[in-house]
């Protein structure tokens, strides 16, 4: 008899011994995260009492696609439009917690003695929490409709970015150089470039495709189709130098802004838990009990930094991100762990031999106890907030609610504010485009055109113009966009001061323009510079001019507006618009939040006046999405359906008393499902039947022996129905249905 693989008998033990585990943690209320990290501790090589997993490697293959999928669910649930939406405030706190938290771990790093090396790692180590955990963390404990969880998750996303910037100047001090500012600017460039390149392209064709394959995608192609597109993505991102996750979670971003994002969520759900549950068993897998006792006081005083660094200094980059005390500490209460980014900052120093070799399993440790405990530091800020409250004079609590690096400006100021970052982000958006579109026809079309043409010349002169006429409108809306808008005209009107910096930013637009005209002749031509110059003049005026160019640009950009805004659109059409004013309420503590109604809910079949959420738990229900449609300002008088979706507002504790109920308030379980199952029986009216000569409401079958009459069988293909005024006679043959035991009853009369 064949042996079972090695990964076969891994995956059995893992996802048995996770059940059981589980099946545990449930009922003692814990959060699963735990129940998965003691399982595998439980199963790894470190536990000598228990069975073991043979082949640790395929487990961290395993868990690497594990973290790609949750970041995947990720970018589903919280694209980057929401952290666009979010402002300066994620910038802020990201970068105030990397630099307080990096500089805390080189403070320890040297009271320990460790290397100036050890020292400048570990910090790098210490500033990357963990996206993965965290977002499982508030998923386990119901927490990712509250406000502040998007704050979080938006902070975590910009730590992920900022990492590989980070590790870029690791590797240049590791190599004895100084990082200097040509060589960050370089990686952050390079950042931003594939960023924008693959979120523009992405948005413009992935929803475009979708739309056309609409009628042929069922359930199961499209759930193939979006793990393809998250898999494509991942390895090209990691083909660029970024991590397979942040692939999986730009491609998550793109699809969040499509008509079917809502659909490929819940079919994405059940391979993420699949996968997921995998990759934090490996995380359980790496505790070693011996590096736990060797190096039982660094562990410890990690952990403490960990917990008390993010606790204070996290809260404190929160509040200057302009959070308040309390939305501040849950946000640095929930970072206060590290994970998968530490270790490969941990894997980057051991390549390059600059780390001592017990670091890594050290963090590791500290990684594991932080994992563990990040669910008790997310309920513990509430608590913890509400202490400080109570001891902190009311003076003190104002100010810290209005610790912020925002300052108002006048209303002129935010007008020249408004319209130069939009300007701005038009400039380095098209920028982008134009480039790698011109570095696409370099690569694959000069060369075409150099093989089927008999001189060069001719060849780079067809190059040049196809170059010139694929970016022209993109190099168009740089110089035109943004010069009739509101601001733009109200500025020009308010004062003659404002109408030369006004024209001098149109200069600039242009000259960035005729800036790439005069590359694409330089790199073809070997002209000389003032008549490139001319050149790049000329076409640039003719595309501004260009009635044909112009349409192709609007054309475009409305193409990619209304790919980004499709789920809006499709709302739109559908009767789901959601209400004005969401997302716009001033008060920090009070949103607007999605919640769905399971289907054994108590709830089902009563109407909201019966339900009285108002009274009960404060709240108000502001539309209920049914079907792929939204009922918007439903009244007392809508009937609550199972698997509905309710747009509730209010706030945090109203939100979280509100799923509470729901999730409690559930039908307990038939035990005599089985027993109870409808049975389909034929039946014949004997001579001494006491329904001869009777109606069927006479009978009163259906009342006596819960049993409905189907129909009537006269010999024909189908049955005939049983006419009310019809009587039962001798020999009458009737199909009925019911349980077996009423069916009994019946038959024994």
């Amino acid at each position: 008899m064949a042996e079972l693989p090695a990964l076969i008998q891994d995956l059995a033990l893992i996802l048995i011994v996770a059940s059981i585990v589980t099946i545990i943690f449930k009922r003692l209320k814990q959060p699963l995260v735990l129940g998965y990290i003691m399982a595998g501790f439980l199963v790894s090589p470190h536990m000598p009492y228990t069975a073991s997993v043979v082949d640790m490697s395929n487990i961290h293959l395993w868990a690497d696609i594990g973290v790609m999928f949750l970041l995947f669910s990720l970018g589903l649930d919280f694209s980057f439009k929401k952290i666009l939406k979010m402002g300066a405030s994620p910038i802020i706190s990201t970068m105030s917690i990397i630099f307080s938290m990096s500089l805390l771990g080189v403070f320890v790093g040297h009271a320990f003695g460790w290397s100036k090396m050890d020292c400048i790692f570990l910090g790098g180590m210490l500033a990357m929490s963990s996206t993965t955990i965290i977002y499982k963390a508030f998923d386990d404990l119901g927490l990712r409709q509250q406000q502040f969880t998007g704050l979080v998750m938006s902070v975590l996303i910009l730590e992920d970015i900022l990492a590989i910037v980070m590790m870029v100047m690791l590797s240049a001090i590791a190599s004895g150089k100084n990082p200097d500012g040509g060589q960050m600017l370089g990686s952050i460039a390079k950042i931003g470039f594939f960023l924008v390149l693959w979120l523009v392209v992405g948005i413009f064709a992935v929803p475009l495709f979708l739309r056309k394959v609409r009628k042929l995608i069922n359930s199961e192609v499209l759930l193939i189709v979006s793990l393809g597109l998250c898999c494509a993505m991942a390895v090209f991102s990691t083909k660029v130098g970024f991590s397979s996750a942040f692939g999986a979670f730009i491609m998550g971003s793109i699809l969040a802004e499509t008509v079917e994002a809502e659909r490929i969520e819940k079919l994405v759900e059940p391979v993420k838990n699949l996968f997921g549950a995998i990759f934090f068993v490996s995380v359980g897998m790496l505790v070693d009990p011996i590096i736990l006792i060797n190096y039982a006081l660094p562990i410890f005083v990690l952990v403490m930094t960990i917990l008390i660094g993010q606790s204070t200094l996290g809260s404190i980059s929160f509040m200057l991100g302009g959070e308040s005390l309390k939305s501040a500490m849950r946000c640095g209460f929930s970072m206060a762990q590290i994970g998968e980014f530490s270790f490969i900052i941990a894997s980057l120093g051991l390549s390059l031999g600059v780390i001592s070799d017990f670091l890594y399993p050290v963090v590791v440790a500290v990684s594991v106890i932080t994992t563990f405990l990040t669910p008790y530091m997310i309920r513990f800020a509430t608590p913890a907030y509400n202490s400080l409250e109570r001891k902190l004079p009311q003076g003190v609590i104002k100010t810290l609610n209005h610790l912020s690096m925002f300052h108002p400006n006048t209303k002129e100021q935010n007008k020249w504010k408004s319209l130069l970052t939009q300007m701005g982000i038009n400039i380095f958006v098209y920028s982008i485009l134009s480039s790698a579109a011109t570095t696409l026809i370099f690569m694959f079309f000069q060369p075409l055109m150099q093989q089927l043409l008999p001189t060069s010349w001719y060849a780079n002169a067809i190059t040049g113009v196809a170059t010139v006429l694929v970016i022209s409108p993109f190099l168009r809306a740089m110089v035109v966009k943004k010069n009739r808008s509101e601001e733009w005209k109200t500025l020009w009107k308010e004062s003659n001061k404002n109408r030369l910096p006004l024209l001098f930013t149109v200069l600039v637009r242009f000259v960035i323009a005729m800036a790439y005209v005069f590359y694409v002749c330089n790199h073809l031509f070997n002209f000389a510079p003032a008549i490139m110059a001319s050149v790049g003049f000329v076409a640039v005026m003719l595309m501004v001019f260009s009635r044909r160019i112009k349409r192709n640009s609007i054309l475009l950009e409305r193409l990619f507006i209304n790919n980004l805004r499709s789920r809006d659109i499709e709302a739109q059409v559908h009767g789901k618009k959601r209400p004005l004013y969401e997302g716009r309420l001033l008060d920090r503590d009070i949103h607007i939040t999605d919640i769905e109604i399971p289907g054994n809910s108590r709830w089902m079949g009563q109407t909201l006046r019966q339900l009285n959420l108002g009274k009960k738990y404060g709240v108000h229900v502001s539309s209920i999405l049914r079907g792929g449609f939204r009922l918007n300002i439903p009244d007392g008088d809508y009937v609550i359906f199972p698997f509905d979706r309710l747009q509730v507002i209010g706030s945090d504790e109203q939100l979280a008393k509100l799923s509470s109920a729901i999730e409690s308030e559930v039908l307990g379980e038939d035990l005599e499902l089985e027993k109870r199952e409808m049975k389909l029986h034929q039946l014949i009216i004997g001579s001494d039947s006491p329904f001869i000569g009777k109606t069927l409401q006479e009978s009163d079958i259906r009342r006596r022996f819960s049993i409905m009459v189907v129909g009537l069988e006269e010999g024909k293909e189908n049955l005939s129905p049983f006419h009310p005024n019809r009587r039962f006679q001798e020999g009458d043959i009737i199909w009925v249905v019911g349980e077996q035991e009423s069916i009994d009853a019946l038959l024994a009369i």
